[in-house]
């Protein structure tokens, strides 16, 4: 992956804590974050630990960096299968929201 929102800056301000999980927990994750966004978009390169293009970040770091790649692929699917842009803002907008709701009530699940 060649981004990996190296960017951030100053967009801490008033943030809530990240949900703390082990170093192995992260790694798992992104792995499967990875895993689904290479199902719905292009190819990622691998760079988590021991991989072929190693770049030394940690599991959160992927694992954010990969759901960010995994949200615009599903962006994508949206905006080349809706019939119009009408239905295009209704399903990345409405239905989004809706789902994010309720992901939002329900406590943080740790990987198998």
């Amino acid at each position: 992956m060649d981004d990996h929102g190296d960017d951030f800056t100053a967009w801490i301000e008033g943030h809530r804590p990240a949900v703390e999980r082990a170093e192995e927990q992260w790694h798992r994750i992104a792995m499967y974050v990875r895993h689904a966004a290479n199902k719905v978009g292009p190819t990622l390169p691998l760079c988590l630990a021991g991989e072929p293009q190693e770049c030394g970040r940690d599991g959160r770091h992927h694992t954010l960096a990969w759901a960010a790649a995994l949200k615009a692929a599903a962006q994508h699917v949206i905006e080349t299968s809706a019939d119009s842009p009408a239905e295009t803002s209704y399903y990345s907008g409405q239905i989004y929201q809706r789902r994010l709701a309720v992901l939002r009530t329900q406590p943080a699940r740790h990987p198998d």
